[in-house]
C-alpha cells in the first residue's frame, strides 16, 4: 500500500464529500430559496446562480472523490470558494465564527483544492484507471488558472453590489 495514494484518497474523499454535501443542502433547502439568497447577495439572476452553484458543488465534489479530471474539478472548487469569499464573506472578517461568517473556511477549502489539484489524484482514482495523465505544472495551471479566470469572469458578468440593508 502506497502511503501517498492513501493520503490523496483520504484528502479527495474529505474535500469532495464536504463540497458535495454543501450542494445537496442547497437543493434540499429549495432551489427557489437558494436563488433568492444569491440574488440578495448580488448574484444576478439568482434563480440561475443558486442552482448553478448547488449543482457545481455536487458535480465537482463527486469528481474530486472519484479522482476524475481532478485539476478541472479542483478548479471548479477554487472558483466556487473565491466567489463565495467575495460575495458572502469578505466583509465579515477572517474568522468563520464572526457574525455572518468570515472567509477563513472558504479560503481553507480553496487552498486545499489548489494543493490537491497540484498533487494529482493518485493511483486510486478514475484518472489513473482511465489513463488520464495531466502532469507537472499543467495540473497547477489548470487548477489555479481556470479557477481564478472562472471566478473573476463570473463576478464581472453577474455580481452587482446589493443595496445596503436598512438598519
Amino acid at each position: 500500500m502506497n502511503q501517498l495514494d492513501l493520503a490523496l484518497l483520504i484528502l479527495r474523499v474529505a474535500l469532495g464529500a464536504t463540497i458535495a454535501v454543501h450542494g445537496i443542502n442547497k437543493v434540499k433547502g429549495g432551489l427557489a430559496g437558494t436563488g433568492q439568497w444569491f440574488e440578495s447577495m448580488g448574484m444576478r439572476p439568482g434563480r440561475i446562480h443558486g442552482p448553478l452553484a448547488a449543482f457545481t458543488e455536487i458535480g465537482a465534489g463527486a469528481m474530486i472523490v472519484a479522482g476524475l479530471l481532478l485539476p478541472l474539478a479542483c478548479a471548479a472548487m477554487v472558483s466556487l470558494m473565491l466567489v463565495a469569499i467575495w460575495v458572502a464573506h469578505r466583509k465579515n472578517g477572517f474568522f468563520i465564527f464572526n457574525k455572518d461568517g468570515g472567509w477563513e473556511y472558504c479560503a481553507f477549502l480553496a487552498a486545499t483544492a489548489v494543493s490537491l489539484g497540484m498533487l494529482g489524484a493518485g493511483r486510486w482514482s478514475l484518472d489513473c484507471w482511465l489513463d488520464i495523465h495531466i502532469t507537472g505544472w499543467n495540473r497547477t495551471l489548470i487548477t489555479v488558472g481556470v479557477g481564478l479566470v472562472s471566478a473573476v469572469s463570473l463576478l464581472a458578468a453577474c455580481y452587482r453590489t446589493p443595496p445596503a440593508k436598512p438598519t
